[in-house]
Protein backbone atom coordinates (compact mmCIF):
# COMPACT_ATOMS: atom_id res chain seq x y z
CA UNK A 1 0.00 0.00 0.00
CA UNK A 2 1.33 3.50 -0.79
CA UNK A 3 2.82 5.40 2.12
CA UNK A 4 1.10 8.59 3.25
CA UNK A 5 3.06 11.88 3.24
CA UNK A 6 3.11 11.77 7.04
CA UNK A 7 4.67 8.29 6.99
CA UNK A 8 7.27 9.51 4.48
CA UNK A 9 8.21 12.37 6.81
CA UNK A 10 8.56 9.97 9.74
CA UNK A 11 10.87 7.69 7.71
CA UNK A 12 13.43 10.43 7.03
CA UNK A 13 16.65 10.26 9.09
CA UNK A 14 16.94 12.62 12.05
CA UNK A 15 20.16 14.10 10.65
CA UNK A 16 19.81 14.69 6.90
CA UNK A 17 22.80 14.42 4.57
CA UNK A 18 24.53 17.65 3.61
CA UNK A 19 22.72 19.61 0.91
CA UNK A 20 23.53 18.19 -2.52
CA UNK A 21 25.13 15.00 -1.17
CA UNK A 22 23.45 11.94 -2.66
CA UNK A 23 22.48 9.18 -0.25
CA UNK A 24 23.80 5.95 -1.74
CA UNK A 25 22.82 2.44 -0.85
CA UNK A 26 24.73 -0.78 -1.32
CA UNK A 27 23.33 -4.14 -2.38
CA UNK A 28 25.18 -7.41 -1.72
CA UNK A 29 24.48 -10.60 -3.67
CA UNK A 30 26.23 -13.70 -2.31
CA UNK A 31 24.42 -16.35 -4.38
CA UNK A 32 25.21 -17.28 -8.00
CA UNK A 33 23.39 -15.09 -10.53
CA UNK A 34 21.74 -17.47 -12.99
CA UNK A 35 20.92 -17.04 -16.68
CA UNK A 36 17.75 -14.96 -17.06
CA UNK A 37 18.14 -13.24 -13.68
CA UNK A 38 18.22 -9.43 -13.56
CA UNK A 39 19.51 -7.64 -10.48
CA UNK A 40 19.17 -3.87 -10.13
CA UNK A 41 20.74 -1.85 -7.31
CA UNK A 42 18.64 1.33 -7.44
CA UNK A 43 20.34 4.44 -6.13
CA UNK A 44 23.66 2.83 -5.25
CA UNK A 45 26.34 0.21 -5.68
CA UNK A 46 26.07 -3.53 -6.31
CA UNK A 47 28.54 -6.10 -4.99
CA UNK A 48 28.43 -9.72 -6.14
CA UNK A 49 30.57 -12.40 -4.47
CA UNK A 50 29.41 -15.35 -6.58
CA UNK A 51 29.53 -16.37 -10.24
CA UNK A 52 27.55 -14.29 -12.73
CA UNK A 53 26.26 -16.62 -15.46
CA UNK A 54 25.90 -15.95 -19.17
CA UNK A 55 22.44 -14.59 -19.93
CA UNK A 56 22.12 -12.71 -16.62
CA UNK A 57 22.13 -8.95 -16.11
CA UNK A 58 23.56 -6.79 -13.33
CA UNK A 59 22.53 -3.13 -13.16
CA UNK A 60 23.32 -0.35 -10.70
CA UNK A 61 23.01 3.40 -10.55
CA UNK A 62 26.49 3.43 -8.95
CA UNK A 63 29.51 1.11 -9.10
CA UNK A 64 29.44 -2.66 -9.60
CA UNK A 65 31.97 -4.97 -7.94
CA UNK A 66 32.14 -8.65 -8.97
CA UNK A 67 34.45 -10.89 -6.92
CA UNK A 68 33.93 -13.93 -9.17
CA UNK A 69 33.81 -14.75 -12.89
CA UNK A 70 31.56 -12.36 -14.83
CA UNK A 71 29.83 -13.92 -17.84
CA UNK A 72 26.60 -11.92 -18.18
CA UNK A 73 25.80 -8.30 -18.95
CA UNK A 74 26.83 -5.59 -16.51
CA UNK A 75 25.57 -1.99 -16.57
CA UNK A 76 26.92 0.60 -14.11
CA UNK A 77 25.80 4.22 -13.94
CA UNK A 78 22.41 3.16 -15.29
CA UNK A 79 20.85 6.60 -14.78
CA UNK A 80 23.80 8.48 -16.31
CA UNK A 81 26.43 8.48 -13.54
CA UNK A 82 29.57 8.96 -15.65
CA UNK A 83 31.80 8.42 -12.58
CA UNK A 84 30.50 4.87 -12.01
CA UNK A 85 32.94 1.99 -12.45
CA UNK A 86 32.83 -1.76 -12.85
CA UNK A 87 35.41 -3.87 -11.04
CA UNK A 88 35.62 -7.60 -11.70
CA UNK A 89 37.93 -10.51 -10.92
CA UNK A 90 37.57 -12.42 -14.20
CA UNK A 91 36.13 -10.62 -17.24
CA UNK A 92 34.14 -12.89 -19.58
CA UNK A 93 31.20 -10.48 -19.97
CA UNK A 94 28.76 -10.48 -22.88
CA UNK A 95 28.37 -6.70 -22.53
CA UNK A 96 29.81 -4.01 -20.25
CA UNK A 97 28.35 -0.51 -19.96
CA UNK A 98 28.96 2.67 -17.97
CA UNK A 99 26.45 5.53 -18.27
CA UNK A 100 25.21 4.32 -21.66
CA UNK A 101 28.65 3.75 -23.20
CA UNK A 102 28.99 0.05 -23.88
CA UNK A 103 31.18 -2.63 -25.37
CA UNK A 104 30.18 -6.16 -26.38
CA UNK A 105 32.34 -9.25 -25.85
CA UNK A 106 33.65 -9.28 -29.42
CA UNK A 107 35.08 -5.77 -28.89
CA UNK A 108 36.87 -6.52 -25.61
CA UNK A 109 40.62 -7.03 -26.16
CA UNK A 110 41.60 -10.73 -25.92
CA UNK A 111 44.43 -9.95 -23.47
CA UNK A 112 41.87 -8.63 -20.95
CA UNK A 113 39.46 -11.57 -21.12
CA UNK A 114 39.54 -13.64 -17.95
CA UNK A 115 41.60 -10.97 -16.20
CA UNK A 116 40.83 -8.75 -13.20
CA UNK A 117 39.86 -5.36 -14.65
CA UNK A 118 38.22 -2.04 -13.97
CA UNK A 119 35.91 -0.46 -16.51
CA UNK A 120 35.25 3.28 -16.51
CA UNK A 121 34.61 6.34 -18.67
CA UNK A 122 37.42 8.70 -19.55
CA UNK A 123 36.42 11.67 -21.73
CA UNK A 124 33.35 9.83 -23.10
CA UNK A 125 35.43 6.73 -23.98
CA UNK A 126 34.78 3.40 -22.25
CA UNK A 127 38.12 2.14 -20.89
CA UNK A 128 38.93 -1.41 -19.76
CA UNK A 129 42.17 -1.66 -17.82
CA UNK A 130 43.87 -4.40 -15.79
CA UNK A 131 43.64 -4.06 -12.02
Amino acid sequence: SPATPAADEAAKPATPAAEGTPTLTSTLVDQPVRSGQRIYAAGGDLTVTATVSSGSELMADGNIHIYAPLRGRVIAGLKGNTRARIFCQALHAELVSVAGHYRVSENIPANLKGQPVQIFLEREILRIEPL
